[in-house]
């Protein structure tokens, strides 16, 4: 592949600080197309191109893409790679760290994303996106396949988290496919999967800022009931917080991981009513 030998003659190096795993493989780079469902309509934002074998694809079915790439090593790789594309762009910076409103001045409305994620960012660019825009219209994003089971699960399962309670008020996720590790260069230690997230407008009727500080106080300390939990996180009482779920039908010593999405909205709207306030 040609991707591959344009790596090989600019003696780059693979960085695992930046969980730099490539792509090469053609089924797959088109099942990730495939999955996304993006169209030539669409906008796409990619984060970490490494090679530029995804943008390619994207740039293929997509308006545009604008992809972000922290390592300035693979700029002569990518300027090699993509030099034929009129529909793509690549921004050397950090995304993670790169001011939202910054991001979307290459967007004129919403727009989709998808990418090959770096591991070691997942979960906080995830958060990022979901919290600070309501512009992404779709993620379909490669994860590490621990990470998609978390995205994915639902009340009472062992990897039920803020993440999965906080993607489920806002949207539609869903595991679409596994992908075993030899399929990336350098092969990873773990394998991954393809992880579908859809946003959908009022999903759910609650209001998300105080929906947000409510799910990550409860699961602040597993351990620790929610009464607990949100007594220290709240300048309230455990007695205020025990009235709150006797209201909301839930009993005094549940904690925050026994509760679902639509049962953290109830919490939510009650508390919304009182004005709440965090520290």
């Amino acid at each position: 592949m040609k991707e591959l030998d344009t790596i090989k003659s600019n003696n780059f190096k693979f960085n695992k600080k930046f969980g730099q795993n490539f792509i090469f493989d053609k089924n797959l780079l088109n099942a990730i197309i495939q999955d996304s469902k993006i169209s030539k309509q669409d906008d796409v934002l990619e984060i970490g191109p490494g090679a530029g074998t995804l943008t390619r694809v994207i740039a293929s079915h997509a308006k545009k893409v604008v992809s972000y790439e922290i390592d300035q090593n693979l700029k002569p790789v990518l300027e090699e790679n993509l030099k034929d594309l009129s529909n793509s762009s690549i921004i050397f910076a950090d995304a993670l760290k790169t001011p939202i409103n910054e991001i979307e001045k290459h967007f004129n409305g919403e727009y989709c994303i998808v990418a090959n994620l770096p591991y070691y960012i997942t979960t906080p660019l995830i958060f990022k996106f979901v919290e600070e825009t309501k512009r992404v219209k779709s993620m379909c994003i490669m994860v590490q396949k621990e990470v998609g089971e978390r995205l994915v699960a639902k009340v009472k399962d062992s990897n039920y988290g803020s993440i999965s309670v906080v993607l489920d008020f806002y949207g539609d996720v869903k595991v679409l496919r596994q992908v075993p590790r030899r399929m990336f260069v350098p092969s990873p230690n773990v394998d991954s999967c393809i992880v579908q997230i859809t946003f959908i407008k009022d999903k759910y009727k609650a209001n998300p800022m105080m929906f947000e500080k409510i799910v990550k106080s409860a699961f602040a300390n597993r351990r620790k009931t929610l009464a607990n939990n949100m007594a220290n996180d709240f300048n309230i009482s455990k007695e205020e917080v025990y009235n709150a779920l006797k209201i909301c039908g839930l009993p005094e010593q549940i904690r925050g991981d026994a509760l679902s999405t639509s049962q953290f909205v109830t919490l939510t709207n009650y508390f919304d009513k009182i004005s709440l306030k965090s520290k």
